[in-house]
């Protein structure tokens, strides 16, 4: 049996400083819904798909437990060769505040979904949240693809997939560094 963290052949498996994510957008049926499957995509792919579990949940007062993931996103993940289930269906974060305190790392959409989460949901918590820009090295924010055309929906996805890698070699950079010495 190999050593905790040594794979089998010795070598020492990558570590991460962030071992659950929370993707946060409004409702969570379209974006928070892209960039957790996409991470979680990646993570397979770099082979760390069982080291962290990613989630997504919405906190607009609209936000609803098991609302359809939209058409558009799973259309759009599904071009992308992401196939998410018909019946996949959205989280409220008002109805499971236990994914806050389950997350290590927590990623907002938009700058004021961060506030709003902060102000809302974290009781005064300095507990860090970032937009996915902003932890990707970034500014600004991914905007919300709703009641937009196709095309859009696919830029939307286009850029949480071009931000993702980055937000994961952050997550494996400087193991020793704590968290809240991030952006």
């Amino acid at each position: 049996m190999a050593d905790e963290g040594l794979e089998d052949n010795g070598n020492a498996a990558p570590r991460l400083r962030f071992r659950s994510v929370l993707f946060i957008c409004a409702a969570n049926t379209a974006r928070s819904v892209m960039a957790e499957y996409i991470m979680k995509r990646e993570l397979e792919a770099r082979g760390l798909g069982e080291q962290v579990v990613v989630r997504s949940a919405g906190i607009a007062p609209y936000a609803r437990d098991g609302s359809l993931v939209s058409l558009d996103t799973r259309i759009t993940l599904r071009e992308d060769g992401i196939d998410i289930s018909d019946e996949a269906k959205s989280i409220s974060l008002r109805r499971h505040p236990e994914m806050l305190a389950q997350a290590d790392l927590i990623l907002a959409m938009t700058e004021k979904q961060a506030l709003d989460l902060r102000k809302n949901f974290m009781d005064g918590s300095e507990r860090p949240v970032y937009t996915l820009r902003e932890f990707a090295g970034e500014k600004g924010d991914i905007e919300d693809p709703w009641l937009e055309g196709l095309e859009v929906w696919v830029a939307c996805r286009e850029e949480i997939k071009r931000l993702v890698p980055a937000v994961i070699d952050r997550m494996q950079e400087n193991v020793a560094t704590r968290a809240d010495d991030l952006p």
